[in-house]
């Protein structure tokens, strides 16, 4: 009878037993969910879908680095995984800021819009004298130089205007044959004095010196050299009683109706200049003056100093006003361009190894989300910016506070967003928890969603405030609570205190 006993009473332990840790498991389970409803409505699918929307990780908010391919309760704290789900997959690289926040950075966009993006190109150059405007004077056979008009490099001569006289003394015996010859009354002398003609042509006298001594009947043995063009006398090799030879270079005239500048052009640039520009020219010597030209050429050469090209212009010098060695600044027109992607300049951040303009998109959920986006550009002109590859007509750029923008998201590889409340290490954050322990150093605590820090309810350890545990509060007490994160990572309590309640747990809070 005994022996019954104690086995019914065995039995009704183990009972009681099972029926309590089942009642555990049940109320953990619910507990659980409670703490997070988004994980309790993803395990009620098994299609890796939840209310329509497809999960594509979990992950621990306090650890968002480290992903899971399944729900479940986090390794690293007393909570569930929270899922991420498709609509937000698209979100990688880009950062959520909300309007108040915006307002605050004073955030400013425009739209990449396509057009011509061309302008004037102001660059400085030197004048030069054209070279295709030169004449080259030689004396034509030998002889003396008895008289010099022209006695000084750069003096100015007009076209048609004496430089020097020669002395030829060949040409006597060549001019006495022709006129003893043309003297002759016989019919048959013609092939003779032709030949005599012929003969003062070797010597080097040219046609309009012959006919003067065919009209004269004289021996005319000096010559006077004439200036066949205007300009200045840039050489000078002559002078009075020296002898000369056949061949010899005595002066050598530049012209000035037309001058050279050499305009020193941007390697990146050459591109945009093409032979035929237009161009208009001015200088400080003259002021008010405009000198309209064209580009001649752009040489094949690139200064290795500078990364500079050298463009040839042409320019119209009526009055002779420009002169060898003057600095002008000239106002190159580029060709005509196709329409090209054009954003304002202030768009475009240069870090030396990227390229980037921040691309503002509107999600569904309506929140605007900004992206760092590499692009490649050209032309800049007039404040705009030519966008060359990374960017379509129409999309939206971030123009004013997106340096503050891409810092985000190089700085925290995009997985924390700017929202209303502040942030980071030195932010101060608050909540409403159930005291559940006090441990040596740490204060476990079952708090409620904390919208600052994008927290569900969960149940966690914190550090002990500075100022320690106020006496009065024990396991179960409904605190308020202050915390801060440290450089280390870990949450630390400012301040815990009783709420009015006095006891009891805050909404959703799990323990």
């Amino acid at each position: 009878m005994k022996s019954k006993r104690i086995v019914g009473g065995l039995a009704i332990l183990l009972l009681l037993g099972v029926g309590g840790y089942g009642a555990y498991w049940i109320g953990m389970d619910r507990g659980m969910k409670m703490a997070s409803p988004a994980a309790s409505a993803a395990e009620q699918t098994t299609d890796g879908k939840t209310e329509g929307r497809k999960v594509l990780y979990w992950h621990d908010p306090m650890v968002p680095a480290q992903k899971f391919d399944k729900p479940g309760k986090s390794p690293f704290m007393n909570m569930m995984l929270v899922p991420v789900y498709g609509d937000d997959g698209g979100n990688e690289g880009k950062v959520a800021i909300s309007p108040q926040v915006q307002q605050n950075l004073g955030i400013r966009t425009a739209v990449a819009t396509k057009g011509v993006l061309s302008a004037p190109l102001e660059v400085v150059g030197s004048v030069a004298y054209n070279e295709r405007e030169l004449a080259l004077v030689q004396a034509r056979a030998n002889g003396f130089l008895e008289r010099l008009y022209v006695r000084a490099p750069l003096d100015r001569v007009a076209k048609g205007a004496p430089l020097a006289e020669l002395l030829v003394p060949d040409w006597v015996a060549a001019q006495e044959e022709f006129l003893a010859v043309s003297r002759m009354s016989d019919t048959g002398i013609g092939g003779l004095r032709e030949g005599a003609r012929q003969r003062m042509r070797l010597a080097g006298m040219s046609e309009a010196h012959i006919g003067l001594v065919e009209s004269s009947g004289k021996v005319h043995p000096r010559l006077t050299l004439i200036a066949p063009i205007s300009g200045v006398i840039s050489e000078l090799s002559a002078h009075e009683g020296m002898t000369v030879m056949a061949g010899a270079p005595l002066f050598r005239i530049n012209g000035l109706g037309t001058v050279w500048v050499n305009a020193e052009i941007p390697e990146g640039l050459a591109a945009t200049i093409k032979p035929g520009s237009a161009t208009e020219a001015r200088t400080a010597a003259i002021p008010g003056a405009v000198f309209n030209g064209k580009v001649g050429a752009i040489l094949p050469e690139v200064n290795a100093t500078t990364r500079t090209l050298k463009a040839r212009i042409e320019l119209a010098n009526p009055r002779g006003e420009l002169v060898p060695g003057m600095f002008v600044t000239v106002n190159l027109k580029p060709q005509s361009r196709l329409e090209v992607v054009q954003v304002p300049t202030e768009a475009v951040i240069q870090t030396g190894k990227r390229t980037v303009v921040v691309l503002a998109e509107t999600a569904q959920d309506g929140k605007q989300r900004f992206k760092p986006v590499d692009v490649e550009i050209g032309l800049e002109s007039s404040g705009m910016t030519e966008i060359r590859k990374g960017l379509e007509p129409g999309a939206k750029v971030v123009v004013s506070g997106q340096f503050l923008i891409d810092s985000e998201a190089s700085l925290k590889a995009t997985t924390t967003r700017l929202e209303d409340a502040p942030q980071g290490m030195n932010a101060v954050h608050r909540g409403t928890a159930t005291l559940e322990k006090i441990n040596s150093d740490t204060v476990t605590l079952s708090h409620g969603p904390i919208a600052s820090m994008q927290w569900d309810a969960m149940t966690m350890d914190f550090k002990k405030p500075a100022a320690g545990i106020p006496q009065d509060l024990r396991a179960g007490s409904a605190v308020a609570f202050e915390f801060t994160q440290d450089p280390s990572g870990s949450f630390v309590l400012k301040s815990i205190a009783p709420t009015a309640a006095g006891s009891g747990r805050p909404p959703g809070a799990a323990k």
